[in-house]
């Protein structure tokens, strides 16, 4: 009987879940102008499990007025002007969508931009691969992605006279006959001779092909329908559909002029036509591109009959938002580390350090239900914490000494200043406005050096975007961006706030000043114009009587920049996860979007109600379950490697673990321009640097990509460990083995659990335990095996990587 009631229940959950609990239709209303325009739509049915299902050609369609418009299956179609209404309606659930006319009864003129280039980039004319290389192909050049329109037009109307476009008989050009596939081309057939695009060309050719008269309204934005969906079962379907905004007011379907991509083939594989069709189980971000536009929805697919139960979720909000993504991916997230495991995990991560017996001793002996809370909280107090950040904003910011550029006491100056700022709890905001209008010399006010480590304007707007807004612009200096909304315009735009800064040299030879020369400007790469200063997807703003980087500063880390707290937020949690909610953490664009969009948005509204002091955001990141989960994945999220399901192992960075291993050892290193002991992480100068830190993948310091810090294995790190000196001959130098034995009269067991605990953080089994003191049994020489031991520890993976 508990049986029968079980599956009874089981079965009335399930088709509860498969209910449906509203239906959207997109776009929420339509404007129609003039004879050609017309607007498609998408129905999207959700039900009780957040799955979603396309319900376009299965709903029911109808029109108020059908004198006003048309409906062609789910296509409206202008009939007359005025205003309506279009009703959807399926299972139950009604939807109602306003409509105008404006101008039925005319045509609009083809433009060359507004409706010629768009084909091009439709059908693939001008990507790299085809007309768009350097070099065009087959002798004709189109630009990247239709970056130089004007340029475009006089390759397409005025080289091979009457060939290439013919204006007598616009139907022989060879514009159209190798589209259509009628003569040999490379490219192979692109359209039919009955498609929309061959007669969009063709009255443009039968109009005189003429370039535009005026400026068109350029499209502002774009969108894409559904936003997001959830695809339950192999071969489930979607349809997506594109609009465009105009400067003008207007819009416009553009879902066939839209370039539809997929970043996810595996998953959701997407047509031409925008229809997405779900394969594997998997995450993908269906994409739109049109003109400089490209925007994404995410798209979710799963398996049917999915055994998964629904986890309770415990936690801040981090763990609430984590969680409910793992929820719309149906996985079930690992449970929580050890005391142990969190304890040498959090150390590492905030100090870089290893906790000490003491610090072991005394979080295992406590009880209290917030002990990991209290200890992140000890723990963000301490120097060492300051010292780490200080050092992964010196690897961004490339500090280093150079050769008649910047001077060891430049670097070293510089790098103090980071430090210092960070240990007083300098807000991150106040900071970079600081350096970014820095003027003076550059050993009286240290932040200056930003600009003499860089001194071209091109490449300081670069690093500018890439350090504080995670935008890569290198594209956009010889053509849009390929996969972001950046233009050439842009990019040189921006450059222009660093066009005046003026470089002289002190009274001390290694000094330099750094001034606002009020004079100077950067000119357009394609046609010369001198570029205004614009903000990077901003406005243009007033200079007048400013210094154009202090502009810049106070925009760059005010509200309206969407992107400095959010690319902060992202490489903190970088930092203690393995991998940001965008990854790579210095390359955010719609191509590659945030794995949890609505995680990374609370993260960075928290990080500006906090005022940028991120020691607020660090405690809360150390707190979430999230970050507490164990790194044993389970059967249902044993695949995910981006959604926190679980931790990840992560190999110890190379400044940490040498100062890991010197720790454990007790021993001490000597760094250039630092007194013995001196910490690795310490070292202000990225030119200087030992045979251990490059082996193990420090940053060069010579770009400011984040990638510069390495942290995968490789052979030359494990024979350094297993043959150099930086283990057998640190413990020898150490003496702790000897020390133990003889001074302070330990056990050989007693011996080994030190180093256990001194390294791994954690007590040995009692499998372990009887091993080794086996091999100590059979170990004339106590000291020896006992070092030996300590020696194998050093070389585990369980003391390389953090866990």
């Amino acid at each position: 009987m508990i049986a029968l009631a079980m599956t009874v229940g089981m079965a009335a959950l399930a088709v509860a879940e498969s209910e449906i609990v509203k239906i959207d239709v997109y776009p929420e209303s339509a404007e129609l102008l003039t004879s050609r325009d017309q607007q498609n739509f998408v129905v999207r049915a959700t039900r009780a499990d957040d799955v979603t299902i396309d319900v376009t050609s299965e709903a029911k369609w109808s029109v108020g007025d059908e004198k006003i418009v048309k409906l062609q299956g789910t296509t409206l179609l202008p009939a007359a002007d005025g205003e309506t209404k279009l009703t959807i309606e399926y299972s139950g659930f009604k939807s109602e969508v306003p409509v105008k006319v404006e101008q039925a009864g005319a045509e609009r003129a083809v433009s060359f931009k507004q409706d010629v280039m768009p084909v091009f980039m439709r059908s693939g004319c001008n990507t790299g691969s085809c007309h768009g290389a350097a070099r065009g192909k087959d002798g004709f050049r189109l630009s990247l992605f239709g970056f130089d329109p004007n340029g475009d037009y006089d390759r397409v109307t005025r080289e091979l006279a009457a060939r290439r476009i013919n204006l007598a008989v616009p139907e022989a050009s060879l514009l159209m006959e190798k589209a259509i596939g009628s003569v040999p081309h490379t490219g192979g057939k692109l359209f039919d001779q009955d498609s929309e695009y061959y007669s969009t060309l063709l009255r443009w050719l039968e109009t005189g092909a003429q370039r535009d008269a005026s400026e068109p309204p350029l499209c502002e934005k774009i969108e894409i329908y559904p936003p997001k969906a959830v695809l339950e079962g192999e071969g489930a379907k979607q349809q997506f559909i594109v609009k465009g905004f105009y400067a003008d007011g207007t819009t416009r379907d553009i879902t066939d002029l839209a370039v539809f991509l997929t970043s996810n083939d595996n998953s959701v594989p997407v047509g031409k036509d925008g229809m997405a069709v779900a394969a594997n189980r998997g995450e993908a971000f269906v994409m739109a591109r049109f003109d400089t536009h490209t925007v994404g929805s995410q798209v979710i697919v799963l398996p049917k009959d999915l055994n998964y139960e629904k986890p309770a979720i415990e936690g801040n909000y981090i763990d609430k938002l984590v969680g409910a993504k793992l929820h719309k991916l149906r996985i079930t997230p690992s449970g929580l580390c050890t005391d142990e495991e969190y304890l040498r995990r959090v150390t590492i991560d905030i100090t870089g350090q290893l906790p000490s017996e003491e610090e072991y001793a005394e979080f295992m002996a406590d009880q209290s239900a917030d002990k990991r809370v209290k200890l992140v909280d000890r723990l963000l107090e301490r120097k060492e914490f300051a010292e780490i950040w200080a050092m992964k904003w010196a690897q961004l910011l490339m500090i280093k000494s150079e050769n008649n550029r910047v001077s060891y006491k430049s670097a070293f100056l510089y790098n103090s200043w980071l430090q210092e700022k960070i240990a007083n709890g300098v807000p991150l905001d106040e900071m970079v406005r600081e350096m970014l209008g820095a003027t003076g010399g550059t050993f009286s006010n240290p932040p200056t050096n930003f600009y003499e480590i860089e001194r071209d304007t091109l490449k300081t707007a670069e690093n500018v975007a890439q350090v504080f807004m995670g935008i890569r612009t290198q594209c956009a200096q010889c053509h849009n961006h390929p996969f972001d909304r950046w233009t050439m315009d842009d990019y040189y735009s921006f450059a222009a706030f660093f066009a005046q800064v003026g470089r002289k040299n002190a009274e001390d030879e290694r000094e330099r000043i750094i001034y606002d020369r009020r004079g100077g400007d950067v000119r357009h790469l394609v046609d010369n114009r001198v570029m205004a200063p614009k903000f990077l997807g901003g406005e243009q703003p007033d200079l007048k009587g400013r210094d154009r980087r202090e502009v810049l500063a106070d925009w760059l880390t005010s509200p309206e920049n969407p992107f400095f707290a959010t690319n902060t937020a992202n490489r903190i949690w970088d930092h203690f996860f393995g991998v940001g909610v965008i990854d790579p953490v210095d390359d955010i664009r719609v191509s590659n979007p945030a794995s949890n969009p609505e995680l990374l948005e609370a993260l960075s509204a928290k990080l500006i109600e906090y005022k940028y002091d991120f020691k607020k955001l660090v405690r809360d990141i150390c707190a979430s379950h999230a970050y507490q989960r164990s790194t044993l994945p389970n059967e249902l999220n044993k695949t995910d490697t981006k959604n926190f399901a679980y931790s990840q192992v992560r190999r110890i960075p190379a400044e940490q673990l040498l100062d890991c291993i010197s720790q454990s050892t007790e021993t001490k290193d000597k760094f250039k321009g630092l007194p013995l002991g001196a910490r690795a992480v310490q070292i202000a100068d990225g030119k200087t640097s030992t045979y251990f830190l490059t082996t193990f993948g420090r940053a060069e310091r010579a770009t400011v990509c984040a990638c510069e810090a390495k942290t995968s294995p490789t052979l030359s790190q494990a024979l350094h460990m297993l043959n150099g000196d930086a283990t057998q001959g640190k413990i020898s130098q150490g003496k702790l083995v000897s020390t133990w034995l003889k001074e302070d009269k330990l056990t050989p067991d007693q011996v080994m659990e030190q180093i256990y605990v001194r390294c791994l953080s954690r007590k040995p089994t009692e499998e372990e335990k009887t091993r080794l003191l086996a091999v100590i049994d059979q170990d004339e020489n106590k000291q020896q095996a006992l070092e030996d031991i300590f020696w194998a520890v050093l070389n585990s993976r369980e003391f390389l990587f953090n866990h």
